[in-house]
C-alpha cells in the first residue's frame, strides 16, 4: 500500500469510549512502530458538534458528515459507526443517508458494539454476516430476523466489519492490520498494549460458564448450558436432570450448594434477564416478549418480572428520543438550529 488507509469514526450519542479507543489506538501504534503514516483517521459527528459518550466524557469531532463525504479533502476508505448504548433508538436520517452514500462510493463500512443496529437500519447489513454485543443479540435477532448475526467477537465479511465492542475492537483492528501489513506488525502492536493473545473472529464474546458463575462442577455447567439454550421453550426440571443423567434430587442439591438457589429459580432468572434485554433492545410487544421467554401467561410474566426487577415490563422501555430534523432526501441538508 502506497497511501495511508483512512478511517472515519462516526461518533453517535452514548458511544462506548472503550470500544472507540480500542479501535483507534492500534492504528496509532501501527504508525509509531512502523515509522510511517500507515493510517489516518478523523472523528465525525452528524452536526460537527462534540458527542457525549456513555461515560459522559465529550468527544470533540473533527468535522460534520457533510465535510467527510467522498469528495472531501481526505476521502474515507473506511467508516466505523461507534455505538455503545441506545443504538436501537438511533434514527438520524441524515446520518443514515450519509452512511449509504459512503457505501455507494466504495468505502468499507463497520460498527462497534451496538452500532450494528445503525448499519442494519441503514440497510447496509443486508446479505452480510455481522456481530453485536452479546446483550443486544436477542433484540437484534428479533428486530432484523433476515440478517445473519453471530455471537463472535468480531466479523469481517467483505466490505463490512463489525465488532461486539469493548476490547474485541482491538482484536478486529489487529486482524485488519495483519491483512494490510502482515502478522509481524500486528503482533508488535498487540505487544505495545500488552495484549497477550490476538483473538480470532471465531472466539466467543462471553466467558465460559465456569468462569462466569465461579462453578466448575461438570453437571452444573451442563444443566445451565441447557437452560441457556432453551429459554423460549423451557425444559422441565425432570427433563434437565434426565439429559444430565442425574436425579432431580441430586440436581436440586447441586444448585443449592453452588448457587444457593433452586434450579427452577435460576432458570426463571435467566428467562427474565432475556426478557429485560428484549424490552430494552427491541420494539416487540410485551406479550411477544413474554412468549419469547417461555411465559404462556402475560399476567404470570408481569408478576414474575415485577418481583425480580421491581417494575412492570412496560416501565423498562426507554423513551425513544425525538427524531432529528431531516434534510433533503440525499441527507445533504443543514440540520435545524437548536
Amino acid at each position: 500500500m502506497t497511501s495511508p488507509q483512512t478511517f472515519g469514526f462516526l461518533a453517535v450519542p452514548k458511544f462506548a469510549m472503550l470500544a472507540f479507543t480500542a479501535a483507534v489506538e492500534p492504528l496509532r501504534a501501527a504508525n509509531l512502530i512502523s515509522g510511517r503514516t500507515l493510517y489516518e483517521w478523523r472523528v465525525i459527528s452528524s452536526d460537527g458538534q462534540p458527542v457525549r459518550s456513555s461515560n459522559h466524557i465529550q468527544m470533540v469531532a473533527d468535522c460534520a458528515i457533510e465535510a467527510a463525504g467522498p469528495l472531501s479533502d481526505v476521502p474515507l476508505a473506511n467508516v466505523i459507526v461507534c455505538g455503545g448504548l441506545d443504538g436501537q433508538h438511533f434514527d438520524d436520517r441524515r446520518a443514515l443517508a450519509w452512511l449509504r452514500r459512503m457505501a455507494r462510493a466504495g468505502a468499507r463500512i463497520g460498527a462497534l458494539s451496538d452500532g450494528s443496529y445503525i448499519l442494519a437500519r441503514a440497510g447496509l447489513l443486508d446479505g452480510y454476516r455481522c456481530t453485536i454485543h452479546w446483550r443486544c443479540l436477542a433484540g437484534f435477532m428479533e428486530t432484523f430476523p433476515e440478517i445473519e448475526v453471530s455471537a463472535e467477537l468480531f466479523c469481517i465479511d467483505r466490505s463490512r466489519f463489525t465488532s461486539s465492542g469493548g476490547t474485541a475492537s482491538m482484536d478486529m483492528m489487529l486482524r485488519m492490520i495483519e491483512v494490510d501489513y502482515g502478522r509481524d506488525l500486528a503482533i508488535a502492536v498487540a505487544e505495545q498494549f500488552m495484549h497477550e493473545r490476538i483473538r480470532s473472529d471465531v472466539d466467543r464474546q462471553r466467558m465460559p460458564l465456569r468462569l462466569r458463575l465461579g462453578v466448575s462442577h461438570p453437571k452444573m455447567i451442563e444443566i445451565i448450558g441447557l437452560m441457556e439454550e432453551n429459554l423460549e421453550e423451557p425444559l422441565s426440571c425432570a427433563e434437565l436432570a434426565r439429559r444430565a443423567d442425574i436425579s432431580a434430587r441430586q440436581m436440586e442439591r447441586l444448585f443449592r450448594k453452588y448457587l444457593a438457589r433452586t434450579p427452577r429459580r435460576h432458570y426463571l432468572q435467566l428467562r427474565l434477564e432475556r426478557a429485560h434485554g428484549l424490552l430494552t433492545q427491541s420494539s416487540l410487544p410485551v406479550i411477544e416478549v413474554a412468549l419469547a421467554c417461555g411465559f404462556v401467561s402475560p399476567s404470570h410474566f408481569a408478576k414474575c418480572y415485577r418481583d425480580y426487577f421491581k417494575q412492570v415490563p412496560r416501565s423498562t422501555r426507554l423513551p425513544v428520543q425525538p427524531r432529528p430534523a431531516a434534510g433533503p432526501a440525499d441527507g445533504s441538508g443543514v440540520p435545524a438550529a437548536g
